[in-house]
């Protein structure tokens, strides 16, 4: 099984990156394929372009920029996006991404008649969020239910994609450090049972 972690964050010490790169060292120590992406670091473009509406109207061809990011994701089949939340969502730069790679022909076929609309059923896709309110909160305000239809079923779902699993974590600015990173610690590992079927110790869940 191969994974492919994607991170959306400009800092590369912040809780979002350290809980990104300890699913993929988790998924790695548990002998799965596993590869990184860091958008901000790529210079990924999220602006939805002249080229990216005239694919959308059947006008012309995918930019060779998707092209590999669709290749990247072909690859996996685990996707395991890591966010911060941001007004109850994902950061632009990750909604960029799958405004402009999740596209028609490629993540759904909404042709007349098409024997099937998500395209993407080989792909398993995990959210990590960090939040910086507490789940109390998060509950009051009904925003995992907003993150339920925007994103688990508007996006996943709506490719074809299964949902594997939302983890948040929670107060990432005011819990102590040690709970942060047990929590990161503990989330990894759960990545890794759920995306290669062991962790890093070789223990089956």
């Amino acid at each position: 099984m191969s994974s492919l972690v994607v991170v959306s964050h400009a800092d590369r010490t912040s809780l979002t990156h350290n809980a990104a790169r300890a699913a993929f060292d988790a998924i790695q120590a548990a002998g799965g394929e596993v590869e990184f992406a860091d958008l901000a670091a790529e210079n990924f473009d999220p602006r939805f372009t002249a080229a990216d509406l005239d694919l959308y109207r059947g006008k012309g061809g995918v930019p060779d920029e998707i092209v590999a990011e669709q290749e990247r994701v072909d690859r996996a089949d685990h996707l395991i996006l890591v966010f911060p939340m941001y007004w109850w969502s994902m950061p632009a730069l990750l909604k960029g991404w799958i405004d402009r790679v999740f596209v028609g022909g490629w993540a759904y076929d909404a042709a007349p008649g098409a024997a099937q609309f998500g395209m993407l059923d080989r792909l398993t896709i995990h959210l990590v969020i960090v939040a910086g309110d507490d789940a109390e909160s998060f509950e009051r305000h009904s925003i995992p239910q907003a993150v339920s239809t925007q994103i688990e079923r508007g996006i996943v779902t709506y490719s074809g994609a299964t949902h594997g699993s939302t983890t948040y974590i929670y107060e990432s600015d005011t819990k102590h450090r040690d709970l942060l990173a047990a929590e990161v610690r503990e989330l990894s590992e759960r990545i890794a049972v759920r995306t290669v079927g062991r962790t890093g110790a070789g223990v089956l869940a």
